[in-house]
């Protein structure tokens, strides 16, 4: 390839509205093009490394025995409505009607899709285990696209969905698939990523892991411990809360105390001379389907985990705007005298507490002194809060927690038979009884990866793309194309590494070697090849590579011999 020839522009200036290093490197780069809110057309060399991506998720997945299909992007309601997934999900699916005025929807994932193509075919026990898997356009409507292809609205993922007949039997592959997924990243470039424990969500299913590559600017938080290998997606991380020291207090008596104008936790705990961890916080939510209230109590150190809160509730919600027909107070809600009609959940971070602080139900007034069990009776406790920052670790139980970021790069989701059950698709047993398989899913974002690997691997002049997916091996530049000599021989090196089977882009281009060296950086090659008058008049060619780890001046007749054995070294 020329570049000269190369549709996409590179150029200096940083987009505006760019969060994250590799979403201004790639629009700079010239691999993509905005056209909509997270949505992206895709130049050449993304279109490569895309490619190089999907070949090496090809191999692992066919090595471990899964067979290639493709669902369609547009699917009929009626199997969402099967599933139960069309009224339970909300706007991130999108759902129209035909010409013939049929309910459709795009696909956002394929469970459904996978189910129906097999349902028929898998009626006996003979037939399994068996795992098929698809690369293909999805479209998910987000509300925050944001970072580039890190969050978009439509993008390609491989999906993988296996079928069992044991519980065991899935449990065996998807350790299998567990591996694979590693090998799938170290070959990629990033060996870094590492596996959480993570909430399973509208997937369903009750075992999922999360593939994170830890960056700064990842959108989730992953709790991990630096005492054992416990890690986990905040989303799943249980928050355990020690309040052994309450115990050596003694009960005070329930008091009543005005507290005019203070309502937010850290007003008050002023206010009394106390701290949020003597107190008793209300969080209030809506659930989206009745607009009931759902009142969560919680110490007041601590937030609420949304995830944790929407599994236990059953279905998603919404934080609350009060009104007057509410019957709450604002500000001052307690668990005591609660007045209104409401869900009520008291988060296991208070349990064992005494003596705190808690809103009185009355404008203007907290009780001090209060104490739950004395004062409220007993009450069931729930882990609805978010871990914190040197919590306690669920496995081992040092308080030795740390909360880092990172890129959710995989997936992976012990299903069960959510999906089997609600389509009906059952298969005949040994014995001849009728039973529901148990699935198994697993999916990797293609264009997600590529940009976590510019995340993790890029400078300021622009990404560092490892050997195996990178746009091409080679960057061959002739510098002072008009000399005929130079122009000569950096042709017959373009010729022979084609002839050779090296992946090359050539800058024949008559600009400065500054424009020249600035597209290379963009692009990002792992190799670069100059070919300049000076260093000709000595016989030489200048080789380097883009991390800067080799740079040496070779015989011309050395080059090809030289880049070979880079290039095998690289991979």
């Amino acid at each position: 390839m020329k570049l000269a020839n190369l549709i996409g522009e590179r150029f200096k200036e940083k987009p505006a509205d760019c969060i994250v290093d590799s979403h201004a490197l790639m629009l700079r780069g010239g691999y993509m093009k905005y056209v909509a809110s997270g949505i992206y057309s895709q130049h050449v060399p993304l279109r490569r490394i895309s490619r190089k991506i999907e070949q090496i998720i090809r191999e692992e997945m066919d090595k471990i025995g899964g067979q290639e299909v493709l669902f369609p992007v547009v699917l009929p309601a009626s199997l969402w409505e099967e599933s139960g997934r069309f009224q339970s999900v909300g706007s991130e699916l999108i759902r129209f009607k035909d010409r013939n005025d049929s309910p459709m929807v795009l696909g956002m994932t394929h469970e459904e899709a996978a189910v129906a193509l097999v349902r028929e075919y898998a009626n006996s026990y003979a037939k399994y285990p068996f795992m098929i898997y698809q690369i293909q356009t999805k479209f998910r409507d987000e509300a925050r696209p944001r970072a580039g292809l890190i969050r978009v609205r439509e993008f390609t993922m491989k999906d993988a969905y296996s079928f069992h007949t044991s519980q065991e039997d899935l449990e065996r592959y998807y350790q299998i698939c567990y591996d694979a997924y590693n090998r799938i990243f170290a070959r990629c470039g990033i060996p870094e990523v590492v596996t959480v424990k993570s909430d399973s969500g509208m997937m369903g299913g009750n075992v999922s892991h999360e593939y994170m590559l830890l960056t700064p600017i990842g959108e989730d938080s992953i709790a991990i411990c630096s005492e054992c290998d416990y890690r986990a997606n905040m989303e799943a991380a249980e928050n355990i809360i020690d309040n052994s020291d309450y115990s050596s207090e003694e009960m005070k008596p329930l008091e009543m105390v005005a507290t005019p104008e203070q309502k937010t936790i850290e007003d008050v705990a002023a206010f009394l001379n106390s701290d949020a961890q003597h107190s008793c916080k209300a969080v209030v939510y809506r659930k989206n389907m009745t607009d009931e209230l759902v009142i969560v109590f919680l110490r007041g150190d601590v937030e609420v985990n949304e995830t944790k809160l929407t599994n236990y509730i059953g279905e998603d919600i919404h934080p609350a705007v009060l009104t007057e027909d509410d019957n709450v107070c604002a500000g001052y809600i307690g668990p005591m005298n609660l007045a209104c009609k409401a869900t009520v959940v008291f988060d296991s971070s208070l349990k064992g507490t005494r003596n705190i602080c808690t809103g009185a139900n009355k404008e203007g007034y907290h009780y001090v002194g209060f104490n739950i069990e004395r004062d409220c009776g007993s009450v069931q406790y729930v882990d609805v809060g978010k871990i914190l920052e040197g919590g306690i670790c669920p496995k081992c139980g040092k308080k030795s927690i740390t909360v880092q970021r990172g890129i959710e790069v995989g997936n992976i989701f012990q299903l069960g038979t959510k999906y089997t059950k609600s389509m009906n698709m059952q298969y005949t047993d040994k014995d001849g009884n009728l039973q529901y398989p148990i699935m198994g899913c697993y999916g990797i974002g293609v264009g997600r990866m590529a940009a976590s690997i510019c995340e993790k691997y890029h400078d300021d002049y622009g990404p560092i793309w490892p050997m195996a997916v990178a746009p091409w091996q080679v960057h061959l530049c002739c510098i002072r194309a008009d000399d005929a000599n130079c122009k000569s021989i950096a042709d017959n090196l373009y010729t022979t590494f084609q002839e050779k089977g090296v992946e090359i882009i050539y800058d024949d281009r008559d600009v400065r070697p500054g424009v020249m060296f600035s597209d290379s950086d963009l692009l990002g090659v792992p190799i670069r090849v100059v070919v300049s008058p000076r260093n000709l008049a000595e016989g030489i060619v200048e080789i380097s590579t883009r991390d800067k780890s080799v740079s040496v001046k070779v015989k011309v007749d050395d080059v090809l011999e030289t880049v070979q054995s880079l290039i095998k070294e690289m991979l």
